[in-house]
């Protein structure tokens, strides 16, 4: 009788009571068939040293076998807990490596005049420096807040001028690139032109890109060292100027080379020409690939001036002022690229043109050799050998030399395997199954049933009597 009111209660809740009515069903081993199986286990188990502990007759063997166990299982602990401190740690090996080819791609440069504006333009709008500054981050946040005076001007210049788009006015009025301003370009014996470069904000204004990414198809490429890209650029100092207050006060070209897949950055990486000179520069190429990283690769988009200037550059000034970079949620390193290609470069400089060159070019051109001096700048890129160095970085521990690593540590130190921690997982289970058993039946007969009132105990009696 007691056991059908059990067996409705369990039927009535639900999947629980289903697992509780089957284990309620199953017989409880008794003390002796625990024992008799947690011997069985010990002598039969893999896993070396037990059954030592159990058969020996001799406590003082026994003692000194329970110590050499667990001393054993100690030290394998320890082993694995370091192999996975290591592992995620995430070592790596670097490895580098010298591939000569036939042929090797050129790479992207981009070139701007150190001064970005047409003179007659800016004469008429003089906060355009400063508004440009402030859009390509030449000025950071400090020294914006520091002029006042030029800040003020910008405002009011931007409230005054609700249609005005400074992309589009630096486009139309800061440096240009056609017969006038590119003299000559000359790509491995081939004539090449304006045509040839794609125009890119930078914070030099309007700039040019030699060999850029929209082309991908027709990206040149060279087969012979110590022949690249000749180029011959009037700056025109009469027409293009600059705001020397600002820090702007050279004359030449500044340029950069970089992957045809990134945008360019001249902050620290640009080089410049001054004018009356000759600039030769010789490249290498060096790939850098970094390990598989454990979690977010380095990827992401990149954005547009008008892009980093409406969001980006707010975000970043908030950061800089509360200095969440070194005390707050943003103090992490950024994950680096998964692939990354540099051009190292040696330039060397050497007056031009000579003094008969000097003759030449002021007939060609029919201008003073003054004015020559003054806006031509000749620059050559070229590659100094035809290979490219591979700078490999992997993961020094795999996951399959972590599980071998971890396996060794537990048959060297307990001579186990996949199958005795099978044997383990199953003993344990075991167990935890006879204690459910134990919870389950012998708990609630242990517990005093809560006191019925005298018209439920009459009415018991009288079931119990029917």
């Amino acid at each position: 009788m007691e056991q059908t009111e059990k067996t409705k209660v369990y039927a009535e809740k639900g999947l629980l009571g289903k697992i509780k009515l089957w284990l309620s069903k199953k017989p409880l081993p008794s003390p002796t068939d625990r024992k008799k199986f947690d011997h069985d286990f010990a002598i039969s188990t893999s896993f070396h040293g037990l059954h030592n502990i159990v058969r020996n007759r001799s406590k003082i063997r026994k003692v000194i076998w329970l110590a050499v166990v667990l001393g054993s299982v100690s030290l394998v602990v320890w082993q694995i807990y370091s192999r996975l401190v290591n592992y995620f740690t995430w070592p790596t090996t670097t490895s580098v490596e010298v591939q000569y080819v036939e042929k090797i791609e050129f790479p992207a440069v981009t070139f701007c005049n150190l001064n970005r504006f047409q003179t007659e333009a800016v004469a008429k709008f003089g906060v355009i420096f400063f508004l440009w500054n402030i859009v390509s981050k030449v000025l950071h946040l400090q020294e914006i807040r520091a002029n006042s005076t030029g800040f003020k001007e910008a405002i009011d210049f931007l409230a005054s001028q609700q249609n005005f788009s400074i992309a589009e006015f630096v486009r139309k009025n800061g440096f240009y690139l056609n017969n006038s301003t590119l003299l000559k370009c000359d790509f491995f014996g081939k004539p090449c032109g304006s045509q040839d470069f794609a125009h890119v904000f930078t914070e030099y204004g309007n700039c040019f890109t030699f060999n850029h990414d929209e082309n991908i198809e027709a990206r040149e490429k060279v087969s012979v060292s110590g022949r690249g890209l000749s180029l011959l650029f009037n700056v025109n100092q009469e027409e293009f100027t600059d705001d020397p207050t600002l820090g702007f006060v050279d004359a030449g070209i500044i340029f950069v080379i970089h992957s045809p897949k990134k945008v360019p950055q001249f902050d620290g990486l640009g080089l410049s020409s001054p004018v009356g000179m000759h600039a030769r520069v010789t490249i290498r190429q060096v790939k850098t690939v970094h390990q598989e990283y454990h979690g977010e690769n380095g990827k992401g988009i990149e954005c547009d001036l008008q892009k980093f200037y409406n969001c980006v550059s707010p975000t970043l000034d908030h950061i800089e002022v509360n200095e969440l970079c070194t005390m707050g949620t943003h103090n992490s390193s950024c994950p680096v690229p998964c692939e990354e290609t540099e051009y190292p470069a040696t330039i060397s400089y050497s007056t031009f043109p000579s003094r008969k060159a000097l003759k030449h070019l002021s007939k060609k051109l029919n201008q003073s050799q003054k004015y020559i001096r003054e806006n031509l700048v000749n620059i050559e890129i070229n590659y100094s050998d035809l290979n490219y160095k591979i700078t490999q970085q992997q993961k020094a521990v795999s996951v399959s030399e972590l599980l071998a690593d971890v396996g060794g540590q537990l048959g060297l130190f307990c001579g186990a395997s996949m199958i005795t921690i099978i044997e383990i997982i199953e003993y344990i289970f075991t167990n935890f199954y006879w204690i459910c058993l134990l919870f389950l039946l012998k708990i609630p007969e242990m517990t005093p049933g809560p006191h019925l009132p005298q018209n439920q105990l009459g009415n018991k009696n009288n079931i119990e009597e029917c």
